[in-house]
């Protein structure tokens, strides 16, 4: 989602230049000038400016052909070091790397931002689906089983005032009753893991498992995903996932062990 820039504080100029970053990382791969004004309610030579500015500094970069702007690789060391240096990803890369290896599925690690989740690393088995998911792709909290992991270090009150009243559907079977959702993270609690089938997208299934550090705080969660048929449908009470919940949970473990957890 991109946020608006604002009108207002001693930091107008950071905030607009900022603005235009994220509205390069909207879902298009690259933008016209009107474009990224109209994502960040820029006035168009304002939205010149910046743009010029950032080209300069290599924070983005012009076709040459199409003068349509997007997002330079100049960002990327900063963006690199961001991610290597999180204490999350640097205990869980080799697990998630060998889960993926073990299972044949997708393995991804995720920690909450805001009212989100986001991705700090992803590994691709043979067995999943060919994922567009990247580090710093974030995803509904509600819909996931990652997200559900982390919401259970919640209560239900501080889950409604973070998502807000109305949980949206993004298949018909998403959650979306504050009620059954606290129902479904109160499992989660008892059993330490979390499962979601075609809440996000049809076809496909996940299993996750929160991670704690040394205070036992849930700080991330991990998942395993893959297609339905391989992690069971929505009426396998256990059958198939039996063997990969216990995959999930110990590399959960593994993760909060090197993070400090007891």
């Amino acid at each position: 989602m991109v946020t608006r820039a604002t009108d207002v504080g001693t930091n107008q100029s950071v905030e607009r230049a900022v603005s235009v970053l994220r509205a390069l990382d909207s879902g298009r791969p690259e933008l016209r000038v009107s474009d990224v004004a109209e994502l960040t309610g820029l006035g168009s030579s304002t939205t010149s400016r910046l743009l010029s500015t950032l080209e300069r500094l290599d924070m983005v970069e012009r076709d040459p052909v199409s003068n349509l702007y997007r997002l330079s690789l100049g960002l990327l060391p900063l963006a690199a070091t961001a991610v290597n240096r999180h204490p999350v990803h640097r205990a869980a890369r080799m697990v998630l790397q060998d889960l993926a290896t073990r299972t044949g599925l997708g393995a991804n690690v995720a920690v909450r931002r805001g009212g989100e989740l986001m991705f700090l690393c992803n590994f691709e088995g043979p067995r999943a689906p060919k994922s567009y998911t990247q580090s710093g792709h974030t995803a509904p909290l509600h819909a996931t089983s990652i997200g559900k992991c982390l919401l259970s270090g919640l209560t239900p009150k501080e889950r409604r005032t973070l998502l807000g009243a109305a949980l949206d559907a993004h298949t018909e079977y998403t959650t979306t009753s504050h009620d059954l959702l606290d129902a479904e993270i109160d499992t989660v609690r008892r059993s330490g893991y979390a499962v979601e089938a075609e809440e996000r997208a049809l076809g496909r299934a996940s299993l996750a498992a929160p991670v704690r550090d040394a205070s036992g705080d849930i700080v991330a969660a991990i998942s395993l995903w893959g297609p339905t048929s391989v992690l069971g449908d929505r009426d396998d009470a256990e059958g198939k996932r039996l063997a990969l919940v216990r995959e999930v949970i110990e590399a959960a473990d593994a993760i909060s062990q090197a993070l400090g957890a007891l």
